[in-house]
């Protein structure tokens, strides 16, 4: 915060607690009649306002929010830059509180990263913490059920981009992944898209244009061999998605698997060991393991 507003918050906050100092002192003054008077205003023919003083509970209930305001805005932050008396923080208490969960929970993980991811994926214990893992870090894209949605993989089909593996999906979740699908529209044209797209759907055994198919094998020949494989299997070393499978990432209609081939499309799993720690990034991948034993 610049100097500028900090000066302006203080200024503004001693001057309000001020004023409300004064406006309470002021309204508490009775005009100097005698006590039960009037003060000559009426309502409705016969509602009259007396000149009572304010019950002496509900006054000094103002005084004591006054103190305690100045005593707080001394002791914590709220006067612009000025961080209290006592120096505390949101950050300063996160980390504190982060601390003592670690204190508690450092022995539990320390027992899992010694046992093999295959082996911890049986450990009850262990999973109901990797639940827990994944219910506050992964569902948010891969569902609570782990199943997924349009452009996020489901975790529980057995099919994996990146290879299933206890490393594979170690370091998938560890290091994350980017995955880039270049668009070929412009080097095949819409004929060749519309060609490349049958074919695909040929790999995949489904209903296609078998002339169309048959055209659109030299261009996919050409193109897509590289990464998809001449069997249309993919490459988990690339990310290239498997063809022949039906398992369709973006979307599996003939619209879209034409849109992809012309435009492109990109993906990327955020890295995770930075924010979870290896213990946890190993528990994790043993949940996300046991996600297909349980298939």
């Amino acid at each position: 915060m610049s100097t500028f507003w900090s000066w302006y918050i203080i200024v503004l906050t001693v001057a309000s607690i001020v004023g409300i100092w004064w406006l309470i002192r002021w309204t508490s003054k009775p005009i100097p009649k005698d006590e039960g008077a009037t003060t000559h205003h009426v309502w409705d023919g016969d509602l009259e306002e007396y000149n009572n003083p304010l019950p002496r509970w509900w006054l000094n209930m103002f005084y004591i929010s006054i103190i305690f305001s100045i005593g707080y805005l001394l002791l914590y932050p709220g006067l612009g830059n000025f961080r209290g008396l006592l120096g505390w923080s949101q950050v300063g208490q996160y980390e504190r509180e982060v601390a003592r969960a670690e204190a508690v929970y450092a022995e539990i993980f320390d027992r899992f990263a010694a046992v093999p991811v295959p082996e911890l994926a049986r450990d009850e214990a262990a999973m109901r913490a990797g639940h827990n893992l994944f219910m506050n870090n992964c569902a948010t894209c891969h569902g609570s059920d782990a199943r997924g949605a349009l452009s996020f993989p489901n975790l529980t089909d057995g099919d994996w981009l990146w290879g299933g593996t206890p490393e594979a999906i170690t370091q998938s979740i560890a290091r994350g992944r980017v995955g880039v699908m270049p668009g070929w529209g412009a080097a095949l044209g819409e004929d060749g898209v519309a060609e490349v797209t049958e074919y695909t759907l040929r790999l995949a055994g489904r209903d296609h244009d078998a002339a169309l198919a048959e055209a659109g094998k030299p261009h996919y020949d050409m193109y897509c061999v590289a990464c998809h494989g001449s069997d249309g299997r993919g490459n988990t070393a690339l990310g290239a998605p498997n063809l022949t499978n039906d398992i369709w990432l973006h979307g599996g209609s003939r619209t879209r698997i034409a849109r992809i081939i012309r435009d492109g499309v990109a993906n990327e799993m955020p890295a995770q060991l930075h924010l979870l720690g290896e213990q946890r990034v190993h528990v994790l991948a043993a949940y996300v393991y046991r996600l297909n034993l349980e298939e």
